[in-house]
């Protein structure tokens, strides 16, 4: 059966973010790449139609190194999506960006090892297409205009998130030793999470602004005394910031630019260069 409910903007995370929304469609959604995390649910946010779709998937039974980070994106673009908000969890790797900080990057570090991170790849599609040898500027990884109404809505909720820093990705699903954290906290780099890679490089290959929001839920273990993080420590830091982090969502879906007003450089990102394959 042809998918006829479509949709302009993405939001990459749990459930959280669309629960309290009056009309939610449930679309199941297949790919060449196999099923995304889960069905994608969409629903209208001030005006806007958003496929919000559950990382982790809705039981949150997928570790970050097993999402299908490939299925998840193209199944977004297949529903009309062009701009992408990814919330996700991280970890402070400086004093002051302790629980609670919301820090909204401009760089990103990839240190995972395991994860598909390319729709490139030379390998044929499950039809027989091959992709071509494309190369895709990841300078820049996130979208400047979509970081620019992300940090806009923060404020507006009087959250002064900060504008800018270092995400660097590690594969998970274990945190960082003591070592691994104070060497990445050496490095300059900013925050520690396991799901921003590969989401910005694969909706970059796809044409689609991405925009990362990092809500601080603790220190990593070189930046505090102590045992270091947990796992509960993190759900419950995110479970008391989601209600104000799903306000900043929805205020920055009602800013984003109408999809055929997009003037970024990601709308463009392939520059002419043939993927030898048609996108969704």
């Amino acid at each position: 059966m042809v998918n006829t409910v479509s949709a302009e903007i993405g939001v990459i995370g749990g459930s959280g973010f669309y629960a309290f929304l009056d009309e939610v469609t449930e679309v199941p959604v297949d790919t060449p790449y196999g099923p995304p995390s889960d069905s994608l649910f969409v629903g209208e946010v001030a005006g806007r139609r958003v496929a919000f779709l559950p990382r982790h998937g809705r039981g949150h039974h997928l570790p970050p190194h097993r999402i299908n980070y490939r299925a998840n994106l193209w199944a977004l673009r297949s529903v009309g999506v062009r701009q992408v908000l990814g919330p996700c969890a991280v970890g402070g790797l400086r004093p002051e960006y302790g629980p609670g900080t919301l820090l909204v990057p401009d760089q990103l570090v990839d240190r995972t090892r395991s994860r598909p991170g390319s729709y490139f790849d030379g390998l044929p599609l499950p039809d027989g297409t091959v992709p071509e040898v494309v190369h895709v500027s990841l300078a820049d990884p996130y979208c400047p205009a979509g970081r620019a109404v992300a940090l806009e809505a923060a404020r507006g909720r009087d959250w002064e998130a900060v504008d800018g820093g270092i995400l660097v990705v590690i594969e998970g699903p274990r945190f960082s030793t003591r070592a691994e954290s104070r060497w990445h906290a050496a490095q300059g780099w900013s925050v520690v999470g396991m799901t921003g890679h590969p989401e910005a490089a694969l909706a970059r290959e796809l044409e689609l602004c991405y925009t990362s929001l990092n809500l601080v839920t603790d220190l990593d273990a070189g930046a505090e005394a102590g045992e270091g993080v947990s796992h509960e420590e993190v759900l419950r830091v995110f479970g008391a910031n989601v209600g104000r982090l799903r306000d900043v969502l929805f205020d920055a879906v009602a800013g984003l630019p109408a999809t055929d007003r997009r003037a970024c450089p990601c709308a463009h990102a392939l520059g002419g260069q043939d993927p030898g394959f048609t996108l969704p």
